[in-house]
């Protein structure tokens, strides 16, 4: 059996994919139309914390960040047995998944952290990038479970995962923006953007920006990658706590964070990662 935590736009493909595998899935959400989507595709939607977690030998967590990862496990409705595996899929402090995993185990409950990259598409066809943290052994035991979702990549002990995905995406984030600082500036100059686009994808200056982000989000205008701009933001400052943490050099990483802060403070809650193109567009040197 296993219960699932956080049914939303990543959580609510990836739950209905392991039901489709032949899992027993049980799920909650605070949200009445995501438990509903989950029973739609044959899933269990448990009406609490409680329920969702009842008799799971694996649970796993798609929630937004460690503040809500430690407030559900530490939660009295929590009450997964003892040898259970939970499996923190979203994108948390890589050091509090440490600390975390260390209190877990005092309860004789396993934790590993296997946050996954690749956005809406690719949750709902199965072919997440997904970096796993925690012991061998522990990992190979839920590597079925894992396999339904996407590809897993080891990257070493409990909270490596997560560190991993901060700093993909402190890289993701990067390349996005001076990419479209470089194609409005062509733009400027008279230069085609999908000629641009395709010079570079031949070329060094490729990136997941100019291969997929520009290509299927900014140019059409749709700007729905869905992936939203403040989670992205959330990562980038995970990744440069942990650097700051461990004394690396970072200066870029923070001028990159400065930016997409001034970029979440102008757009809507909900705008989409990839918007920060049209906030650039309206922004003065």
């Amino acid at each position: 059996m296993i219960g699932f935590l956080g049914l939303g736009n990543m959580g609510g493909p990836m739950s209905a994919l392991l039901v489709r595998a032949g899992y027993r899935v049980q799920g909650y959400d605070p949200a009445a139309p995501a438990r509903q989507a989950l029973a739609d595709a044959g899933g269990t939607a448990a009406a609490d914390l409680a329920g969702a977690v009842r008799g799971a030998t694996v649970v796993v967590l798609m929630l937004p960040n460690s503040d809500i990862v430690e407030s559900t496990v530490r939660d009295d409705l929590f009450q997964v047995e003892r040898g259970a595996t939970v499996i923190d899929m979203g994108s948390s402090e890589p050091t509090r998944t440490r600390a975390l995993a260390a209190e877990l185990a005092d309860r004789g409950i396993t934790l590993l952290d296997a946050p996954v990259s690749g956005g809406v598409a690719r949750a709902r066809t199965g072919k997440l990038t997904i970096m796993t943290g925690g012991e061998p052994a522990d990992l190979e035991r839920v590597e079925p479970v894992l396999a339904c979702l996407g590809t897993t990549t080891r990257a070493g002990g409990v909270g490596s995962g997560h560190a991993v995905k901060a700093l993909n995406n402190l890289l993701s984030a990067t390349h996005l923006l001076v990419t479209s600082e470089a194609i409005l500036a062509g733009e400027r100059f008279g230069l085609d953007p999908e000629t641009m686009l395709s010079i570079f994808n031949s070329s060094s200056g490729r990136s997941g920006s100019t291969e997929n982000k520009w290509p299927n989000f900014v140019l059409p205008g749709t700007y729905d990658s869905g992936f939203g701009l403040r989670l992205m933001l959330k990562d980038m400052r995970i990744a440069t706590g942990l650097a700051d943490q461990v004394g690396a050099p970072d200066p870029l990483g923070h001028a990159a964070v400065e930016l997409w802060a001034r970029a979440a403070e102008a757009l809507e809650p909900s705008a989409d990662h990839t918007e920060i193109v049209d906030w650039l567009r309206r922004t003065d040197r």
